[in-house]
This record gives C-alpha cells, sequence and structure tokens, in this order.
C-alpha cells in the first residue's frame, strides 16, 4: 500500500477527453458558471493514493475517488465517483476531472503528408536595416499563402488585396501537425486508390463542430475560456476521433493543452505554440466543413514498429524535460550506424524537481536496468525493440536489452553529426520552399528521406569558438568543417550566430554553465543541440565537448566520455584550459572585415511582422473584446501605415480588417445590437494567422549564415 499527499499541482491521473466533457454536460448552468473557481481551489486540495485508486478530499461530506484502467488513464465515466449528495451530476467529480491532464489519445493521431509553413509558430523578425521581406499573396487563399515561394506579392506597388478574401474553402493545402519538442511527426500511411475523394458527411459535420468550438474559444480568449469552454472543445475533439478525423482531434487536444498551460512563466513560448495549434484547428476544420478533398487533412493512425535484427545503439547526450501538466523527466538521445536516430524517454509528473533529479535516475527496459547517465556515455544492445513513431523506445513485451560500449564523438556515427557545416543544416531546416519539399522542415528535421518516420529527430552538431556573453546567450563563430577549405582552423568569415540555453529554470544547470562559458571568450567547443525556429541565427545547446586538434578547448573528467550534458553536468574551473588568448579577429582583411554582432541581436523593434504577431497573439490572450479595443486609436493606424509603407501591403490589409471585424456587431430588425458573428471573426483571423506563417517563414528563410536569402521566383515577383 502507498499514500501520499501533495498540495501543487495534482499528481491525478489523466483523463480521456470525453470523460472530462461528459462531466460538464452533466452540470446545471449555476454550477458551471462555479466550476472554474472549484477546479482553481483544488490546486491545495489533499490527495491520497491506494492500490491504484486517486482520492480527493474536497470538502466535509464530499470525497472524489477515481478508479484508472489498468493503463493508468480514466476513460470511462463510471471511473469516477463522489461521494455527495448530487453526485454524479456534482461540481466536486468535474472539478476533479477538470484538474487532472488530458490523456494521450494513442494511436490516432495526424500524420504528415507534406511539409508546410503551417506546421509550428514563427517569431523570426526582421534585423535591424535590413531590407523589407518578401509578402505573399493572400488573396488566393490558404494554399497560395503556404505557396508563397511560387508567387511572391511585388512589393510597394502591389495592389490592395481584399482581406475577407483571406481564406476560401475550395483551395487545397498541405498543412502539417503543429511543432512540437523533439516529434518528428508520424509514419505516413499510403491511402487506397479507391479512397473517397473527400470527407464523409459525419466527418463534415463534426469538422462544423471543431470550427464553432473553437471559434468561441478565440473569442473567449485564453483569460476567457475556462473549463467550459474546453469542455465543449473536447467534446467536439472526440466526435472527431469518432468519425477518423485523427488530424483536427489532435489539434483540438494541443489547443486544450496550451489553454492549460498558457500562463507558465518558465515557458515563453507557449503562446507561440498556443497560436499555431489554434491556427491549425481552425484551418483544417474550416477546409473540412467544406469538402475540401485534401487526404491530409484527415490524417492517418500512427503504429509502432519492430525494427528487423537487434538495434546497436550508442549514447549521445541527455535532455532535461519540463513540460505540461506539470511534467518533468528527462530524454536520452541515442544514434545507430547507420546516422537514425533514438530516444529513451522518462517523463512522469513531477515537473522541474523530476526533471533535475531524472538526469541519473535509474531507467529499465523490461529486465535491463541501468540509469540515463550511464547509457547516454554508453550504449545499448536491443532485441526485439518496439520503436514508437516519434522513434521512442518502448519497453513492450519481448524486448530485451543490454549494456553495451559507447562512441565519444569524435568516433563513427557520432562523429557524422559534426561533419555538416551550420548553414546547410538550417538550410535543411528552413528551406526556401515552404511547401511540397521531402527534406524540409516538416520532415524530420530535414533528413531528407520521407519513409524515415519511425525515428527521432537529428539533433545538430557544430565546432564554435566563443566571442563574446550577450546576456544567457552566447555569441560565437564557427568552426570549418573537414573540407570546408578555410586555411589555419580559423573561424569561418561569416556573420557569428547565438547559442542559447535549452532551457532557464534555475532548477537545471544551464544557466550556469553558460555564465561559465562566456567567461572565457576564444574558447572552442563542440556543441550538439536544436535550431530554434522562433529566433534567428540561434542554436539551443544540449551538450558540449572539446574540439580535437587544439589546446584552447574544454578538459573534460574520463568518465564524461567527451562530453558534457548542458542540463545536468556542472562544469568546473578544472574542466577549463589554464590561458585561453584572446581571439583575434578571423580574417583581419579588406575582404574580411571584423564581425558585426548586431546580426545576433534578438529580432529588432523595427521589424515591420511584429505589428501582425502582435494583433493576432492579442487576439489570442484577450479575446475578441481586446482585439477590437486594440484597433481603436492612432497605433493601430501607424501600424498598418508603417506596414504599407514596409511593402506588407496584404498585411497591411489583414490587420485593418481584422479590428473591424472584431469591433463588429450586428443588428437585429429592432436595431438593437445582437452580438457578433464568430464565424465572420474566425475566418478573418485565420486569414492573418495565416498570412504572419507565411511571411515569417520567408523572411526566416536566409537569416542563417552562408544561406543565400529567398525571394525571386520564376513568377517575376522578388523580395
Amino acid at each position: 500500500m502507498t499514500r501520499s499527499g501533495t498540495t501543487t499541482p495534482l499528481p491525478l491521473p489523466p483523463v480521456a477527453p470525453e470523460v472530462f466533457a461528459s462531466a460538464v454536460e452533466s452540470l446545471t448552468t449555476r454550477l458551471r458558471g462555479r466550476l472554474d473557481a472549484a477546479v482553481e481551489a483544488l490546486t491545495a486540495a489533499p490527495v491520497t493514493a491506494e492500490g491504484g485508486t486517486f482520492g480527493v478530499r474536497c470538502g466535509e461530506d464530499a470525497l472524489v475517488t477515481l478508479a484508472p484502467d489498468p493503463s493508468g488513464t480514466v476513460t470511462d465515466t463510471e471511473q469516477a465517483h463522489c461521494t455527495c449528495l448530487l453526485a454524479p451530476r456534482c461540481l466536486h467529480r468535474a472539478a476533479v476531472l477538470g484538474a487532472c491532464p488530458i490523456a494521450v489519445t494513442e494511436p490516432a493521431r495526424p500524420v504528415v503528408i507534406a511539409p508546410s509553413v503551417l506546421s509550428g509558430p514563427g517569431t523570426a523578425a526582421e534585423p535591424a536595416g535590413a531590407r523589407p521581406p518578401a509578402e505573399p499573396d493572400c488573396s488566393a487563399g490558404p494554399d497560395r499563402i503556404a505557396g508563397a515561394d511560387r508567387s511572391l506579392e511585388q512589393d510597394r506597388g502591389a495592389e490592395p488585396v481584399r482581406p475577407t478574401d483571406g481564406i476560401r474553402p475550395t483551395q487545397q493545402v498541405s498543412p502539417t501537425e503543429p511543432n512540437q519538442l523533439a516529434d518528428p511527426g508520424p509514419e505516413p500511411t499510403r491511402a487506397p486508390t479507391d479512397a473517397p475523394t473527400g470527407p464523409s458527411t459525419a466527418q463534415i459535420r463534426a469538422a462544423a463542430g471543431l470550427w464553432t468550438a473553437a471559434a468561441a474559444v478565440l473569442s473567449a480568449g485564453t483569460a476567457g475560456t475556462g473549463a467550459v469552454l474546453q469542455a465543449e472543445l473536447l467534446r467536439a475533439a472526440h466526435t472527431a476521433r469518432l468519425t477518423g478525423l485523427h488530424r483536427a482531434e489532435a489539434a483540438a487536444l494541443s489547443v486544450v493543452r496550451c489553454l492549460r498551460t498558457a500562463r507558465d512563466p518558465y515557458s515563453p513560448g507557449r503562446l507561440a505554440e498556443l497560436v499555431a495549434s489554434l491556427r491549425e484547428l481552425l484551418l483544417v476544420a474550416h477546409l473540412l466543413k467544406a469538402g475540401a478533398p485534401e487526404p491530409a487533412l484527415i490524417g492517418a493512425v500512427r503504429r509502432n514498429h519492430r525494427p528487423d535484427g537487434s538495434l546497436r545503439l550508442y549514447g549521445v547526450c541527455r535532455e532535461p524535460v519540463i513540460g505540461a501538466d506539470d511534467l518533468g523527466g528527462v530524454v536520452t538521445h541515442l544514434i545507430d550506424d547507420d546516422g537514425r536516430w533514438y530516444t529513451l524517454r522518462d517523463v512522469q509528473p513531477g515537473g522541474p524537481a523530476r526533471a533535475r533529479r531524472a538526469g541519473t535516475a535509474l531507467v529499465a527496459i523490461r529486465s535491463f536496468l541501468s540509469d540515463h547517465f550511464r547509457v547516454s556515455r554508453g550504449g545499448l544492445i536491443i532485441l526485439g525493440a518496439t520503436v514508437s513513431p516519434e522513434g521512442r523506445l518502448l519497453a513492450e513485451r519481448g524486448v530485451r536489452a543490454t549494456f553495451a560500449a559507447g562512441r565519444p564523438w569524435t568516433e563513427a556515427a557520432p562523429a557524422t553529426v559534426f561533419a555538416r557545416p551550420l548553414a546547410e543544416s538550417a538550410a535543411v531546416r528552413f528551406p526556401a520552399s515552404l511547401v511540397g519539399d521531402p527534406g524540409g522542415a516538416g520532415d524530420h528535421e530535414g533528413t531528407g528521406d520521407p519513409e524515415s518516420a519511425g525515428y527521432a529527430r537529428p539533433l545538430i552538431g557544430c565546432d564554435v569558438e566563443i566571442a563574446a556573453a550577450d546576456g544567457e546567450d552566447l555569441l560565437v563563430h564557427e568552426l570549418p568543417c573537414v573540407g570546408d577549405g578555410f586555411a589555419d582552423g580559423r573561424p569561418n568569415p561569416r556573420p557569428p550566430f547565438r547559442l542559447a540555453p535549452a532551457h532557464s529554470h534555475p532548477a537545471l544547470a544551464h544557466t550556469a554553465n553558460f555564465r561559465r562559458l562566456g567567461a572565457r571568450p576564444g574558447l572552442r567547443i563542440r556543441v550538439l543541440g536544436r535550431l530554434d525556429p522562433d529566433r534567428v541565427t540561434t542554436l539551443r545547446a544540449l551538450a558540449v565537448g572539446p574540439v580535437p586538434g587544439t589546446e584552447a578547448t574544454l578538459r573534460l573528467p574520463d568518465d564524461w566520455r567527451g562530453r558534457a550534458d548542458l542540463g545536468y553536468d556542472v562544469l568546473l574551473s578544472d574542466h577549463f584550459p589554464p590561458d585561453i588568448p584572446s581571439p583575434p579577429p578571423p580574417f583581419p582583411s579588406p575582404d574580411f572585415p571584423s564581425p558585426d554582432f548586431s546580426s545576433c541581436a534578438p529580432p529588432s523593434a523595427d521589424s515591420p511582422l511584429w505589428r501582425v504577431r502582435r494583433l493576432v497573439e492579442l487576439a489570442v490572450t484577450g479575446g475578441r473584446r481586446i482585439a477590437a479595443e486594440s484597433t481603436r486609436g492612432n497605433d493601430h493606424d501607424g501600424h498598418a501605415a508603417v506596414l504599407r509603407r514596409s511593402g506588407l501591403v496584404t498585411g497591411s490589409d489583414l490587420i485593418t480588417a481584422l479590428g473591424a471585424v472584431a469591433g463588429r456587431r450586428s443588428l437585429d430588425v429592432f436595431g438593437r445590437h445582437c452580438g457578433a458573428d464568430p464565424d465572420e471573426y474566425a475566418t478573418q483571423w485565420l486569414a492573418t494567422a495565416v498570412y504572419l506563417a507565411a511571411a515569417e517563414a520567408n523572411l526566416r528563410h536566409g537569416t542563417w549564415p552562408g544561406q543565400e536569402p529567398a525571394g525571386t521566383d520564376t513568377t517575376g515577383g522578388g523580395s
């Protein structure tokens, strides 16, 4: 018997979306109005766990009991009971279910058919002094926006575009699921040749329900979207699941999870993730309810797979995870001899405290028992391996694992990670083509292999020389790779870029390690990390190691196997060389002037696109009323004028139209205000959000050192 009591947050089991939606639906109107306050009051309620059953004391006469199924999830309304007189139509039961995390509905998840700009949020801004980005034309519907590289709007002389034409249901797009941490997307499923040409009647009705629920969430904003609106969206998501709309269901669940964590102070990207998820949901629902025949809008079922033979894996690094619903833990990254990536994941409720402890926690694969530190420095031989669609190793029946010797980063498969220049990796991660490129950003970080679903998204490595510290970040120069052609091992004559911590939470070691690294300009390190899609020229560093062939580099202990995990391993003074000469300019000549660090600055406030993003995000956080209020004044007119002067005519027209629609209220036959049309407002917001995603993706391309700027197309447009 185990018994535990906690305060914040509740260690409750996940709940299926339809269970919570059914509990809210059974409440009276008066109780629904008190539901949000009841959920907030449960943050300090005592929780007991005994024999797999959870109990929450909600008062002297109210005890809510949750009895999850063997999978650990509450999947039926009969698994939640309350002892009060109003049960099961009581506030206590609905509040406890609302405090539980939303269960992951496997295996129904969306499928990636072709990459698109709509796959993730973007907050890239134009550097100071740069010319305005090429602007995609929004007048031909979402497919024209996503295909901005095929037809770019001619800048300042362009004719104004009708903002209300931002979405046309008959056009086709190739969207993907929102960008998430270490999730490369599911395995594509081939549609049969006799598949229907469009969604069925039931699917169209389900999509219409999703559109209505999502439009209500958008009108209310995060501040006004309480448990009732979340339950309505979850009910619509469950209906979509029953009709086979896996992509739309996943987008709806992502919106609910983002709504519940939008106020997390240590997750600055939550708002961008919420905007992307809501844009994805509205776009897919809009096209489906209009009967669009694109198979990618339906989605497909992801399935685990078993590789042939045994897997010989080498540990690469550990990554702390602090996720939604107070999740915390660690992900150990591994690689095989062919350069394919896998992950060993240990994430459970517990938040930052558990993420800090998990770096040395035990890891079990059936009868195999070790710890994450040893696995990340060594390797594994796995027989009968079962791998999830995102490359996660699963400890299912029949799996046998044995510890094996690892390899340092300078040998064999791990060394191939550092064999490609960073500009080349960035060109694959942020391709010039926004749609239809199998090797683009939507395909596993640019593996170029559409059949590579089932492997984890690869990390990116490079050798750098530290130039200076900038707050928590480091400004660095890239060192040449083999075959780069730069002599004497000097840094490449390209603008510097930025290294940023993967996490800034004080419970982890990233910030302290970056502070010590920044105090030693001239130090050369080998970095492994992940490109940041929301900040130009930024690499989120996960681990570092010494650079071969130089004395001005790290000196790590032998048992660290030549790398330090920045989230767990603490760099000390003994790990640095005693004397590091101050780095001279890389190429002090007229042909290669001294580097300009202004290109590494955060996105400038002078970038015109931030004005569009500001209104799009404000509409999501504050709702329709705040969006309308923000457009009443000279500031909004000034923003529209700046966009128009910068050549972003469509952006200027869209924010003007969005403000007008947000403040528009219809009249009844007696001339009285009778409320606003949520469909018109949602459609206009969707047109603005799709335009913003395409414009930012076009701007983001070419910002990495060594990349050619995107802009000129074959139809006569240009940037």
